[in-house]
């Protein structure tokens, strides 16, 4: 019980760590628009953005109970499993994070968790390979996370565009020093909308996480003394977890990931005030929305089509498309190359047998 422990310590502390990295890897995703327009210095929007982000971490949690048990049967797994996923996720994360490429921290995490768990299902209990890829990827977290990995940038992209196209008929009639001081202050309410929804989905990835570790602890150490709150039909976050998830977030936003935030403000398109007010509030309805029916999007997503729809209503050649086609080829190989990374991190993890590693009581 004490090794158990002391894994169920060290899984905890990676998923703070993760939700720490996702917070300064889409730190981008709140702030780049309001700083490439100059409507607020960049200290003062990352601060802006890590308060809101922190808040918005407590409006739900749909979204952690589908990592916590959409996607792999907590019960069934072991710590190692889980152990492996966030090392997938921290290290795709960390590396797109390098070269500047806005990646997705959700599907980075998902592909973690696929990897992880197919290599459990494998070596541990013994399934076909390709049985044990197809039940995971037919999971149905895994399926509501790849719908809404289609779904979510094309609602952001035509928002982005049908916003931009009605403030553009709105402001026709005034001057343009008019529109841009006043979009100046109302992309500070849409910057902070943007955070606050990026919280309510991207935090809750971590509380999933947290939860699911517990499950997994409990049912290892004695199945019939599992809380009534970790029950896997009705299982509820606990607050603690909340409190801890959305800290984390916060203080990751606020320590700023300057590298992304400079591809998404000044590289994709030139942004202005009522530019970055019209892709923030389309994103940020885009991503509340999913929060609410439990769908994990990538908040990186949802803002970059809908700065590229914003930036398709002036004119097509307005986008650079070559940026925005590398942004596309990342996000296609996250979730396999995490999930390659976590495979291998479980594989290792299992042939130095560290504690935990084997079948699941």
């Amino acid at each position: 019980m004490g090794s158990a422990f002391v894994i169920l310590v060290i899984v905890i502390l990676l998923a703070i760590a993760f939700d720490y990295i996702n917070g300064f890897h889409d730190t981008a995703n709140a702030v780049a628009t309001v700083i490439s327009t100059n409507v607020l210095p960049a200290r003062t929007a990352v601060f802006l953005a890590a308060i809101a982000n922190f808040w918005g971490a407590f409006v739900g949690t749909n979204v952690a109970k589908t990592i916590s048990k959409g996607i792999v049967d907590p019960a069934s797994v072991t710590q190692a499993v889980i152990a492996a996923a966030l090392v997938g996720a921290i290290f795709w994360n960390l590396f797109t994070w390098y070269y500047g490429i806005p990646s997705s921290s959700s599907h980075a995490l998902i592909g973690g968790l696929v990897g992880a768990g197919w290599a459990h299902q494998v070596l541990d209990e013994h399934r076909g390979p390709w049985d044990a890829i197809y039940g995971l990827m037919t999971s149905p977290g895994v399926t509501l996370t790849l719908k809404a990995l289609v779904v979510s940038p094309v609602l952001g992209l035509v928002g982005g565009f049908l916003i931009m196209v009605a403030l553009i008929w709105i402001v026709k009639p005034f001057a343009p020093y008019v529109v841009n001081r006043s979009f100046r202050g109302l992309q500070l309410v849409s910057a902070s909308f943007m955070a606050f929804s990026h919280g309510s989905n991207d935090a809750q990835k971590a509380m999933g996480i947290i939860t699911m570790a517990l499950v997994s602890y409990y049912f290892g150490v004695d199945p019939s003394h599992v809380p009534t709150w970790l029950d896997v039909k009705h299982l509820t976050i606990p607050t603690w977890v909340i409190f801890v998830c959305a800290t984390a977030m916060g203080l990751g936003t606020a320590s700023g990931g300057w590298r992304i935030i400079k591809t998404m403000g000044h590289k994709i398109i030139k942004l202005k005030p009522i530019n970055g007010f019209a892709a923030e509030t389309s994103a940020a309805l885009v991503i509340l929305g999913s929060a609410h029916y439990g769908a994990p999007v990538s908040t990186t997503h949802v803002i970059s089509a809908s700065i590229m729809g914003v930036g398709a209503s002036k004119r097509v050649s307005a986008v650079r498309w070559g940026v925005a086609m590398n942004m596309v080829m990342a996000w296609i190989v996250t979730i396999p190359l995490s999930g390659c990374v976590a495979a291998a991190t479980f594989w290792l993890l299992r042939l130095f047998g560290t504690p935990g590693t084997g079948p699941a009581p």
